[in-house]
């Protein structure tokens, strides 16, 4: 089929791919604009772009794709469907109504759950068992437009946002073909989402790491992992910030004020929480490369009664 597609960040690049490697015609790849990142502020191509060009691919980058110029452009293409994996703009309902075949969405949960921008580290933050990818018929709402297929992968009990991430990025690379191919064929039976255990998958922010040491330790366990490696967690200690990479949870119960290190020897970094005590095993310290927990220790003057904190309230 001949297929517009819209993505920008790395979960895009194997659906792009896939696209490519299963025979479809890619008319046109749109990405979200170039933007300077980083502390030098160099301005870096998106990774779909990137791996368009690769792929030697037309690229555009509108700044708003609802504009009437490039809705003219986007009919130019006469795109049979359009796929979009995480692009980053809101489509309008004169964008959808462009392809014959509508605009099919990747998203990366079990819809209805987890509608929103942020599914993979919900749910491991949510301690879901189970998750998965969606391929979707857009309509004008969030993620709410009838259900093509979806395809079901278990979530291990060490899983972080990033493996995760990349897991469902293959797998949703997979399910776009197979989607693909029974639009193609009229075989393709979309169906409703409905409304039931839906849940909303907010916007990741950074000061969501600032670990709150009176929540349960496996609450916070959850939320390392899930927002590894962005925006990452943290806590502060002697007025700097220690990011916290890696933890489990212990058996043993301590005495002690939340956020205090309980037991602080050799390799072992205990700290009591809400409820039971939490191991760290990797941090990073402010201005330093992250380390094992016995490399912290080592160079780090922590001992037992050491009492980690959030940030000050403003």
């Amino acid at each position: 089929m001949r297929i517009v597609f819209m993505g920008t960040p790395d979960f895009a690049v194997p659906i792009l791919e896939a696209l490519v490697s299963a025979g479809h015609q890619v008319a046109g790849v749109v990405t979200q604009p170039d933007k300077p990142q980083g502390r030098g502020k160099a301005v870096l191509m998106t990774p779909v772009k990137e791996k368009a060009l690769e792929l030697g691919l037309t690229v555009y980058q509108p700044e708003k794709v609802r504009t009437p110029e490039f809705v003219e452009v986007l009919k130019g293409l006469a795109p049979d469907v359009m796929v979009v994996a995480a692009f980053g703009q809101i489509l309008t309902q004169e964008v959808l109504d462009i392809p014959p075949l509508g605009c099919v969405n990747v998203h990366s949960s079990l819809l209805p759950k987890y509608r929103g921008a942020a599914p993979i580290q919900w749910a491991i933050i949510d301690g879901e068992t189970v998750t998965g990818v969606t391929t979707m018929r857009m309509d004008a709402g969030l993620d709410t437009g009838d259900i093509l297929e979806q395809a079901e992968i278990p979530i291990a009990e060490d899983e972080t946002g990033g493996s995760l991430h990349d897991r469902l990025s293959r797998l949703g690379a997979e399910l776009i073909v197979s989607t693909l191919k029974k639009l193609e064929d009229g075989t393709a039976a979309p169906r409703p989402q409905g409304e039931t255990d839906t849940r909303y998958a907010k916007m990741l922010k950074k000061t969501m790491g600032d670990i709150d040491w009176t929540m349960e330790a496996a609450a916070i366990e959850r939320l390392i992992r899930g927002l590894n490696p962005w925006p990452g967690t943290y806590t502060h200690w002697e007025g700097k910030t220690l990011k916290i990479w890696e933890a489990r949870i212990v058996g043993e119960e301590y005495d002690g004020v939340c956020g205090e290190a309980v037991r602080a020897e050799k390799a072992l970094l205990y700290v009591k929480t809400g409820k039971g005590t939490l191991a760290l095993l990797s941090l990073q310290p402010e201005g330093k490369k992250r380390m094992d927990v016995d490399a912290f220790l080592r160079g780090y003057p922590v001992t037992e009664h050491t009492v980690f904190e959030k940030a000050p309230a403003e």
